[in-house]
């Protein structure tokens, strides 16, 4: 019972219960409609028949005289069928016909009428008298009086109309519950499949939220619109097991990339208060903490701008940028700092580029690739560094790419190093937080772009594919 009125509130078994309803009332409508005009149909035909006979044997009477009329209607009173045939004198006194008994009201005044009756001469289909009893009947009948004065009564027998109706409304009946049951049934099966989907959806929600995040939604082969919603959850959950995964290790990474600098901190804030420390000693241990302090709060000023940048830029902050001259001055900026590293800057920027963005984000990503590039384009061996600053427009696209000839990366760390906090020297010897390619990619992101690093054989090429303005 539980089942059954847990599938009466899915909405597939209540659409399917509406569509039967509003199936069951058409038909009931399309049927009678056909019945009552059945009806009509044969009725209208009985009738057109009765008047044609009627005509045919007043022209007779008119024509050939009594005796030929006579004959007429004995002729037609001998057929086996529905005719109903009378034939009386002035009085109306039964003279011919295969019915004796007419109601007086038909004889005495001409019109159409309808009555009970009995068949005075059975007649089989073979032509021959019937000696069994007769059938009672129902007669539709026109009575007219002729220019001698008789009185002639042509009708048809309607019980065979009546048990054609009845044969109708019973297929109808039958119809109308097979159309029932079977739509029942049809909507239970579907019913059934339907939350049998949402059951496995279901599960594997439960599962997830108990802590296995390794759980997917079952997909089928039949390709269907819940197939095409499994796909579309198993994508999301993907995503949200690759952000957990990498909110554990950005949490690792923060406590390792945090705890050195607070430790130094208090040493040297420990150091400083111990006895007999020198005033030199204080002064430098005070400009320790404050170079520590700053570096940490270069860190979280990283990790505030990349969240500003993922969670969109605010209305207005977007306006038309000059980027060639953005990289141009960044690249200027670089030269002599790159220069004092032994490394060289080279740049081939298309002039008066233009594109909708934040001037400030634009500049700041291009700050953090050529301090990337710079900290790791010295060769390992070879020629000496060099830096590439390209910008570029392909197909009402901007291309900023910066490329060196330093050691590379590894291709499987390509993506992995655009991740917060993720740094490729293990043992954390190089200066810095592991977040300037994220705020890149944070930043690409923001002006509807991608950001991808490529091989530059030897080192790697950094490139911003941003839109158009």
């Amino acid at each position: 019972m539980y089942r059954l009125s847990q599938l009466w509130r899915t909405s597939t078994v209540r659409l399917t219960a509406t569509f039967i309803l509003i199936f069951v009332l058409f038909a009931i409508l399309l049927l009678a409609f056909i019945t009552w005009q059945s009806s009509v149909q044969i009725q209208r035909q009985q009738t057109d028949d009765i008047d044609r006979e009627i005509r045919q044997l007043q022209r007779i009477e008119s024509n050939q005289g009594i005796r030929a009329l006579a004959f007429a209607v004995e002729r037609f009173s001998s057929r086996p069928g529905p005719g109903v045939y009378y034939l009386g004198d002035a009085a109306g006194q039964y003279l011919l016909g295969n019915v004796t008994q007419i109601p007086v009201e038909a004889l005495r005044d001409p019109g159409v009428y309808s009555f009970d009756y009995e068949p005075a001469n059975p007649v089989a289909d073979d032509g021959e008298t019937d000696d069994r009893p007769p059938r009672p009947g129902f007669a539709v009948v026109r009575s007219v009086q002729l220019d001698n004065g008789m009185v002639l009564v042509v009708g048809r027998d309607v019980v065979e109309r009546r048990g054609y109706s009845a044969i109708i409304v019973q297929s109808f009946l039958v119809g109308v519950i097979g159309i029932i049951l079977f739509s029942v049934v049809a909507g239970g099966i579907t019913a059934r499949r339907v939350l049998r989907r949402i059951d496995a959806i279901r599960d594997t929600s439960t599962k997830i939220m108990s802590g296995n995040l390794s759980e997917r939604v079952p997909i089928t082969k039949r390709n269907d619109e819940f197939d095409g919603l499994a796909t579309n959850l198993n994508a999301m959950l993907d995503r949200i097991e690759q952000l957990l995964q990498g909110l554990k290790e950005v949490t690792d990474n923060v406590a390792h990339d945090l705890k050195t600098p607070l430790t130094r901190l208090r040493n040297q804030a420990e150091a400083a208060l111990r006895d007999g420390a020198s005033d030199q000693s204080r002064q430098n241990a005070l400009e320790t903490t404050i170079a520590e302090s700053d570096r940490l709060i270069q860190t979280f000023n990283a990790l505030l701008m990349i969240a500003r940048a993922e969670a969109g830029a605010p209305s207005g902050a977007l306006a038309d940028v000059d980027v060639s001259a953005v990289v141009a001055d960044v690249a200027e900026l670089y030269g002599p700092v790159a220069e004092d590293e032994g490394i060289t800057i080279e740049t081939a920027i298309t002039p008066d580029v233009h594109l909708h963005g934040n001037r400030e984000l634009i500049g700041q990503a291009m700050v953090n690739l050529l301090e990337n590039a710079v900290k790791y384009a010295k060769p390992l061996a070879g020629p000496a560094g060099r830096i590439t600053v390209g910008l570029r427009q392909a197909d009402g696209r901007v291309i900023i790419e910066v490329a060196d000839n330093g050691p590379g990366i590894p291709p499987e760390d390509r993506k992995r190093v655009i991740e917060r906090f993720v740094r490729l020297d293990v043992s954390r010897t190089e200066t810095g937080s592991g977040l300037g390619l994220s705020l890149v990619d944070a930043v690409t992101r923001l002006h509807g772009g991608t950001f991808t690093i490529e091989d530059n054989a030897p080192g790697v090429r950094a490139v911003m594919d941003l839109p158009g303005a």
